[in-house]
C-alpha cells in the first residue's frame, strides 16, 4: 500500500479537479466566461504529455546504454500514453477555441506547432511498426525518440513565443497571472496538473505491464 500512495493521490486530485473545476468560482472575463474552466483540463494535458515524453526519451537513452529490452518497452509505452494526452490536449483546445474564438481551428502558431509535434510522435510509432527485426527496431526507435523530444519542446514551448499568438504567454499576450489565473483557480489548477500527470504515469505503467505479459506468453 505504501508503494501505491501516489496512485491514491492521483485519484483524489482528479476527483477534486472535476468537482472543484465545475463548481468553484472563476473570474468573469470577457470572451472566456465559463469556458475558462477548461484550463483545468486543457493545460494539464500538455504538461502530462511533456512529462511522459521526457520519461520516454530517458528510457530510450537507458536502452542505448544497457540494451535492456524492458527499457525500450517502457520508452514506447510512455510515448503511447503521451500521445493520448497530446491528442486530448488538441481536442480540449479545439473545443475551447470554438467557444472563445468562434472556430474549431485557426492558423494560430501554437495550435499548428502542437499538431506537428503530435505527428512527429505518431511517425515514431509508425517507424517502429515498419521494422521487423526487434533489436534494430529498438535501436532506431530510440535514436529517433532522442531527436524527437527536443524538436517537440521547440515546437510547443519555444517557437510560439517568438510569433504572434492568441494563447496567453505568447506573442506578447500576458501569461497566467492575475488576469486569467486568480488565487481560487490556483487552488484547482495546481492539483489538476499533479493529478493528470500522476494518472498518465499510472496508465503508462499498466500498459508496460500488459505488454510485458504479452511478450512473455508469446515467447512460450
Amino acid at each position: 500500500m505504501t508503494k501505491n500512495w501516489w496512485k491514491l493521490l492521483a485519484v483524489v486530485f482528479i476527483i477534486y479537479t472535476i468537482i472543484a473545476g465545475l463548481l468553484f468560482k472563476v473570474p468573469h472575463l470577457a470572451i472566456l466566461h465559463e469556458s475558462i474552466r477548461n484550463l483545468y483540463f486543457h493545460v494539464p494535458m500538455w504538461f502530462t504529455m511533456t512529462m511522459l515524453f521526457l520519461s520516454s526519451v530517458i528510457y530510450s537513452i537507458k536502452y542505448l546504454k544497457s540494451g535492456n529490452e524492458q527499457d525500450d518497452l517502457r520508452a514506447v509505452e510512455f510515448a503511447n500514453v503521451g500521445l493520448i494526452f497530446g491528442i486530448l490536449g488538441l481536442f480540449t483546445g479545439s473545443l475551447w477555441a470554438k467557444f472563445t474564438w468562434g472556430t474549431w481551428w485557426t492558423t494560430d502558431p501554437k495550435l499548428n506547432s502542437a499538431l506537428i509535434a503530435i505527428l512527429i510522435y505518431l511517425a515514431y510509432l509508425v517507424l517502429r511498426g515498419s521494422l521487423d527485426e526487434e533489436q534494430k527496431r529498438a535501436r532506431i526507435g530510440a535514436v529517433y525518440n532522442i531527436f524527437a523530444f527536443p524538436v517537440m519542446i521547440v515546437l510547443v514551448f519555444v517557437l510560439p513565443r517568438m510569433t504572434d499568438s492568441l494563447h496567453p504567454g505568447n506573442g506578447g499576450n500576458p501569461g497566467f497571472g492575475n488576469y486569467d489565473l486568480d488565487s481560487n483557480m490556483r487552488l484547482v489548477f495546481y492539483p489538476a496538473c499533479m493529478g493528470w500527470i500522476l494518472l498518465g504515469f499510472w496508465i503508462a505503467q499498466i500498459r508496460f505491464r500488459m505488454r510485458k505479459m504479452e511478450n512473455y506468453f508469446l515467447s512460450k
